[in-house]
């Protein structure tokens, strides 16, 4: 825009160019043909070329953490075999009495029988399974309802120990104890060396 000139806001316009920095202008530009959708220009692409290239930094690449290498698999794994089904709720629930603090874990199962879930613990998974088989006898007019299979796994810490699953109303609830924490003061000796 030249200086000593008003700028011409018309109806779509949503930003007056700075001669500094480029700007969105809807409207005029447009007509003009100046605006270009989806060009990788300026900023924008030095941006996602260099997110495309950054290497991924762990949250457990401390020097101060030794040995959680297994640990940090187990999280790779869970985090790419997760997906939507079932929905699933994790709720703490407290102490009372003689029973230790528990964790339950309840899915939404809805149209599976009890022969059709299976409940495993596998190298310190919790592996929850939902099978169902279709019905070939019946002849739909619409299917909206399919057979589905799904698999939800759960890392389980050292020493959680499964206490039992219910089934009630399409609510599949498996229990788990949280185990106390022990706390645990170990003295080093240090060996004095001649040198």
């Amino acid at each position: 825009m030249a200086p000593g000139t008003e700028p011409n806001y018309g109806p779509g316009t949503l930003l007056e160019a700075l001669p500094w920095q480029r700007h969105i202008v809807k409207g005029r530009a447009e007509a003009s043909g100046r605006l270009n959708w989806g060009a990788e220009k300026g900023p924008a692409k030095s941006l996602k070329k260099d997110f495309e290239t950054m290497s991924r930094v762990s949250s457990l690449s401390s020097p101060f953490l030794l040995g959680f290498d297994e640990i940090e698999r187990v999280l790779d794994r869970v985090g790419k075999a997760a997906d939507g089904y079932p929905p699933y709720n994790i709720e703490r629930i407290a102490r009372d009495g003689n029973s230790p603090e528990r964790l339950r874990i309840t899915l939404a199962v809805a149209g599976f029988t009890r022969d059709q879930l299976d409940v495993t613990i596998e190298e310190s998974q919790l592996v929850i399974r939902g099978r169902q088989q279709d019905d070939k006898s019946r002849q739909y007019i619409h299917r909206g309802i399919a057979a589905r299979q799904f698999q939800r796994t759960f890392v389980l810490a050292d020493g959680m120990e499964v206490l039992g699953a219910d089934l009630k109303n399409g609510l599949l609830s498996v229990d788990l104890a949280r185990p106390l924490p022990e706390r645990i003061v170990k003295s080093i000796a240090i060996n004095e060396c001649d040198s």
